[in-house]
């Protein structure tokens, strides 16, 4: 048999089991997307994370809160103070911010640290499908979830599950957990001021607290109202 036939032979079950597998990959991560643009998340990656660390830590009690909450029982002010904190042009974005992106790549060409800018559809892709770290493996399914999410979720959808999933301090997630825990209000009755608090924290919510917040954040909670302000308040979400 020559050469050219015996590695066609070798090469015909890889490529029919690379296709077999593509095919399973994609229906396995395509139907969860589709299903979570209507059903209401139970969990996310990062809460099943944060609750095995958990298990393996010395801590006696740890509590998960999260209460899934719908866009209308949500305070607009919520989403614009979100939007405003982390990611500004998300009504106009396809999932990835180029201009922050390229801003980060430069200023870290000139010696700075290699600052964060992943948009909101991006932080939903990661708390929800994926793990904390910066491997290429984990950035690239990022990409791929984001990209998914961005064409099956409408930009409310993505949202809301945002707010619902975000982490606001150690153990909450969500806008209505965080509500209870540091204000004692319903989501729907949080104030541009509550809303800014929350959305304050995100960067790094267990180091950042919303019930005893510092004079950091109390500044940045005044940066956001501003921003809030600029943008147009609760009218530059109308669009999404």
């Amino acid at each position: 048999m020559p050469a050219t036939a015996k590695f066609k032979k070798i090469l015909k079950p890889v490529v029919s089991f690379l296709r077999k597998a593509i095919v399973v990959a994609l229906i396995v991560t395509i139907v969860p997307v589709v299903l979570l643009r209507w059903i209401p998340p139970v969990t996310s990656s990062f809460m099943i994370q944060k609750w095995i660390t958990f298990l393996r830590s010395d801590r006696k009690e740890y509590k998960i809160k999260y209460e899934w909450t719908s866009w209308d029982k949500i305070s607009p002010h919520a989403g614009i103070a979100v939007v405003a904190a982390e990611d500004q042009m998300f009504p106009e974005h396809f999932g990835f911010d180029l201009e922050s992106i390229s801003d980060a790549l430069d200023k870290h060409s000139k010696g700075r640290r290699l600052r964060g800018a992943s948009t909101i559809s991006q932080q939903v892709a990661k708390n929800l499908f994926l793990w904390s770290g910066r491997s290429i493996v984990r950035k690239g399914l990022e990409a791929y979830f984001t990209v998914l999410i961005e064409l099956i979720w409408p930009k409310r959808r993505i949202l809301e599950v945002y707010l619902n999933i975000a982490e606001f301090g150690d153990g909450i997630y969500g806008v209505a957990a965080a509500g209870e825990a540091f204000l004692k209000k319903t989501p729907s009755k949080l104030t541009p001021s509550d809303a800014a608090l929350l959305a304050a924290v995100l960067p790094n919510p267990v180091r950042l607290k919303a019930g005893r917040p510092s004079g950091y954040v109390n500044s940045r909670r005044l940066w956001i109202l501003g921003q809030m302000f600029q943008l147009g308040g609760a009218a530059y979400l109308k669009s999404i």
